[in-house]
């Protein structure tokens, strides 16, 4: 067992040797593997092929210990999240239903519920702000909490197939910029400026896929 642990441990101190260089900032092997593995997710997700959620489980996986190491624990906590919802949303798409038990579709959300959303965001965003504020050693807990708690309402709106979950994407993308510029992650800085572009073309690639009655 103790050589299973030194082996994991040597495993896992390689993933945080430098690849190469991004504006006089190391980037690590890991952070280089997680950027590639999230372009292909994305790229997936616009063509709504269900391959992109473990695509999506193991770069969240990544994606955790990367953010785990630079104190945003908001965000490496939320890619666990991920990577358990993937299970989840890939279900979803392979075996998902609607209300009517029709098979799962690109729609869009009524009204009343982009209200929900809306509120339920009012209220995760403060109360993970105050936990991370009061229970971590992170420097960034308001902004480390935004798009946390934006993301879990992306992720339930992607794995369901509304529309909106890219006009979400692009503003938890937004603020990860500025985020992950601060922290000095900066191949995932420019990952999430690609995401932004992205979200874009998914939001107007799956509108494309609507049908008249795609309203729930």
């Amino acid at each position: 067992m103790e050589s299973l642990l030194q082996a994991v441990q040597l495993v896992f101190a390689s993933g945080f040797a430098p690849a190469f260089t991004l504006w006089a900032t190391p980037v690590a092997w890991l952070e280089l593997v997680a950027f590639v593995l999230a372009l292909g997710m994305v790229v997936l997700n616009m063509r709504v092929n269900p391959i992109a959620w473990p695509l999506a489980i193991v770069s969240s996986l990544l994606y955790f210990a990367l953010f785990w190491n630079s104190r945003l624990y908001g965000d490496a906590s939320l890619q666990i999240f991920f990577a358990i919802v993937a299970l989840w949303g890939w279900w979803q798409w392979l075996r998902g239903t609607q209300a009517d038990g029709s098979a799962l579709r690109v729609r869009v959300m009524s009204a009343r519920g982009r209200w929900w959303l809306l509120a339920a965001l009012a209220a995760a965003w403060p109360a993970t702000g105050l936990f991370l504020k009061n229970f971590t050693n992170t420097d960034v807990p308001w902004w480390d909490a935004f798009p946390t708690a934006a993301s879990v309402i992306g992720q339930w709106l992607l794995g369901r197939k509304y529309v909106e979950n890219w006009v979400a994407w692009i503003v938890v993308n937004v603020v990860g910029v500025g985020l992950f510029a601060y922290k000095g992650l900066w191949l995932t800085t420019l990952l999430y400026g690609l995401f932004i572009a992205m979200s874009f073309v998914g939001w107007r690639a799956w509108r494309r896929l609507l049908t008249p009655t795609a309203a729930a």
